[in-house]
């Protein structure tokens, strides 16, 4: 080997060299970036108080009670269990659910010919109840209430209620609430309504269709008759 040759090839490698090492840095430099919008967005969320460890709250298409509080990142619970770790810079914003009072809204499905005023004060009865409910009635800020016919729909009235309680305790509520109406409605004879569909037929081909289906019932019942000495019989046919 010449020696020219081996100078271009120690040119080749410092070369090489030179163009990994650029790559190294260019991706260091790229993750140094996201590292500092990690961290500089975490430092606007806390003093903003966003959130604390213990709130649930929505944030980055995530849910979940906060476990954890690290300098680039916090770490969710979610209620079925999985661990989500979300970085700061991924949050666009955040939904606390966690925060002074929680307003939930619940709706009941009536039919038609209901009373929706006694409905209503069936509601605000069981609202009432509730509300002096040793277990339950510490936790309402507003009690059950009815807001009446929220919209109309094809086999039923739908009824809103609503109430408003202590974050973290409206799911609680919501489970009893909706036990509390149905066995309120029960003992008054008002059952929900069913989704149905009705099929209502003119009255010309109601008409029309009456001799049709007298004519086959006739027609079948003569066949039985033709058909019954050959076919029934109290001993041996031979």
């Amino acid at each position: 080997m010449s020696v020219g040759q081996v100078a271009d090839g120690s040119r080749f490698g410092g070369r090489f060299r030179a163009a990994g090492a650029s790559i190294v840095g260019l991706a260091i430099g790229f993750g140094s970036q996201k590292l500092v919008q990690d961290i500089v967005a975490g430092i606007f969320f806390l003093i903003d108080d966003a959130f604390r460890v213990g709130e649930y709250i929505e944030a980055g298409g995530m849910k979940g009670a906060v476990e954890s509080i690290s300098i680039r990142s916090m770490r969710l619970r979610h209620h079925l269990g999985a661990v989500q770790t979300l970085p700061y810079g991924e949050i666009q914003a955040v939904s606390n659910h966690s925060r002074d009072w929680a307003t939930m809204k619940l709706e009941i499905r009536v039919p038609y010919d209901t009373d929706i005023e006694k409905v209503r004060k069936l509601i605000k009865r069981s609202g009432q109840a509730m509300r002096t409910d040793p277990v339950l009635g510490s936790h309402f800020l507003q009690p059950l209430k009815s807001q009446g016919v929220f919209r109309v729909e094809e086999s039923a009235l739908i009824i809103r209620m609503k109430f408003t309680a202590v974050p973290g305790e409206q799911w609680v509520i919501r489970r009893e609430a909706y036990r509390r109406v149905r066995d309120a409605l029960a003992a008054e004879g008002i059952v929900f309504a069913h989704r149905e569909v009705t099929v209502r037929l003119p009255a010309s081909e109601e008409a029309e269709k009456r001799p049709t289906l007298a004519a086959a019932a006739a027609a079948a019942a003569g066949s039985l008759a033709a058909d019954g000495p050959d076919t029934v019989g109290t001993g041996d046919p031979a």
